[in-house]
């Protein structure tokens, strides 16, 4: 079968396109014909040696993607052959189950059933980005672990960076939730972007009064905040909350310290929660995948340019090219064709 592989880290000219044995699930174990393959800033940071899914030897590169069932392992009830699966972190602490390759083997834990009305487009899309998005919006004291229509009624929602793909995914997963939703950007193309994936307010960071258009918005402050750049934005964070609210934290772009100012971060019973789902326990893990695939069950996580988040294509061949695409800050969704569906 094809695959691209690489063996030692680096830039993008590491990866080549390698032929490889298909192998037979062990117990626990599922393999899945793959048909898309998703690319995220983990799979590059990964590559050149860094981040949270950063292996040694040969590896296959991408975490997430969507498939068939092909094969089922022994102890394995909760999937058939033939079965539709969207994949999540397949090749953590996994070398060789990363999804830019025809077949893989993978934990059947990191798999979820994709509904038959959603695309294996979506289906790649959804695994880092959407279970993270999850986590962010699932860890407020007075709000629900799970998510369904109805379960963030009332509370109002502040996403940094709308126009990424976890920024998008949290506008969308919020919006299920019935929640208000205010988001960050820096122009009025991702403006457009997040208004399109469903972004009630659009605030622009770089405006010198941004925490005032927000406070405009949200008098008492906002209840969550899902944050990428939690250096850069910590004032801005910490000024628009208000008692017992929480700043979800999955990233720091552009890497500037984070500074809290204790007094009113105590004073407001301030919670920082930092989100990272390759270490986040087994229960969270089954409540994204439940939630996530019933959110795009409902149609709740469209992907392409008119749900805001534009698609970019490559064929399995041209690999090196996504990669450099996500390292080089596209906007959108890196998707790789690997089958037909």
């Amino acid at each position: 079968m094809r695959a691209i592989v690489y063996r030692r880290t680096g830039d993008s000219s590491v990866l080549e396109l390698s032929e490889r044995e298909i192998a037979e699930p062990g117990p626990g174990e599922l393999r899945v014909r793959v048909a898309v393959s998703g690319v995220n800033p983990t799979d590059w940071k990964a590559r050149r040696g860094s981040g949270s899914a950063a292996a040694t030897g040969e590896t296959v590169p991408n975490q997430d993607g969507a498939g068939v069932v092909d094969a089922v392992g022994p102890g394995v009830t909760d999937f058939a052959v033939g079965d539709r699966v969207w994949l999540a972190i397949s090749g953590w602490k996994r070398a060789v189950s990363g999804t830019a390759q025809e077949y893989l083997i993978t934990l059947a834990e990191r798999a979820f059933p994709l509904p038959d009305e959603v695309s294996f487009d979506v289906g790649a899309s959804l695994g880092v980005p959407a279970v993270t998005a999850h986590r962010a919006l699932t860890v407020s004291e007075d709000a629900p672990a799970r998510l369904h229509p109805g379960a963030l009624d009332g509370k109002t929602v502040l996403v940094a960076g709308g126009a990424g793909a976890v920024g998008h995914a949290a506008i969308q997963l919020a919006r299920w939730a019935g929640a208000t939703v205010l988001t960050t950007v820096s122009g009025d193309e991702k403006a457009a972007l997040a208004t399109a994936a469903g972004a009630h307010h659009v605030v622009n960071y770089r405006d010198a009064d941004a925490a005032a258009q927000v406070r405009g918005i949200a008098p008492g402050g906002v209840d969550l905040v899902v944050e990428v750049a939690a250096g850069a934005n910590a004032e801005l964070d910490q000024s628009v909350t208000h008692e017992r609210s929480t700043i979800a934290s999955y990233g720091n772009d552009g890497g500037a310290p984070v500074t809290l100012d204790f007094g009113r971060a105590i004073m407001l019973n301030l919670r920082y929660q930092f989100v990272l789902i390759y270490t986040m326990g087994a229960d969270a893990w089954i409540a994204a995948g439940e939630d996530v695939t019933a959110a795009a069950r409902d149609g709740a996580l469209a992907i392409g340019a008119e749900a805001g988040l534009p698609v970019h294509r490559y064929p399995l061949e041209e690999t090196v090219a996504a990669h450099d695409a996500v390292e080089g800050g596209v906007v959108g969704k890196v998707l790789i064709d690997v089958a037909s569906e």
